[in-house]
């Protein structure tokens, strides 16, 4: 089985609340699945579950170089030359990051509003970005556009190698089918029922 979930700001990527942020325990009601490849807690989107060990395995490990694709709001205009530089790679402090896709996109329109709001400085522009990782160091995303210059204000991740958020409101989850492109919806075990678009 393989779950996809999108996460909200402020939930972990473990089924057990820890200090201020929840768990997924809150959200999904399902024994023997297990996180793969984590997402901060203050990051929202695609997170992968499965009961899968060897599954798990090939999504979460970086060798198999699982190509993660992310939408950023950043602070400030993105600039062809901060696109030049995360497209080449950019070096951080635990070296330099592999090439990446980076392309600057129009805000989304149909975005649901993120609990809390991000903090907007009245004076400086916000602009959006996607960025295409194949690469999972600690708070990379974040680290790679403060490196040029553009530091993240909302982080989403939109898809892990062929699997996407497509159709997924936040704090929902849906199993995925063996063909991938024709997924099935699961229950939802949340008292709350997937608000209909």
């Amino acid at each position: 089985m393989l779950i996809r979930f999108n996460k909200p700001y402020g939930v972990l990527s473990q089924f057990t609340p820890e200090g201020r942020w929840q768990g997924l325990k809150d959200h999904i009601d399902l024994p023997g699945v297990y996180v793969a490849g984590r997402l901060d807690a203050d990051s929202e989107g695609l997170l992968l579950l499965t009961d899968d060990g060897p599954l798990q395995a090939r999504i979460a490990d970086p060798r198999f170089k699982m190509e993660k694709t992310y939408l950023v709001q950043v602070e400030g205009v993105v600039s062809q030359a901060a696109l030049n530089s995360l497209a080449r790679g950019v070096t951080l402090n635990d070296g330099p990051t592999l090439p990446a896709r980076a392309r600057a996109v129009e805000p989304p329109a149909d975005l649901w509003p993120r609990q809390p709001p991000i903090r907007v400085r009245q004076s400086i522009p916000t602009s959006w970005l996607e960025l295409c990782i194949r690469e999972g160091r600690n708070r990379q995303v974040r680290r790679m556009t403060a490196a040029v210059g553009l530091p993240t204000l909302r982080l989403i991740r939109t898809a892990v190698g062929p699997y996407s958020l497509d159709g997924l409101a936040t704090g929902t989850w849906q199993t995925v089918s063996d063909t991938i492109t024709h997924p099935h919806p699961h229950p939802h075990p949340h008292p709350h029922p997937h608000p209909h678009p």
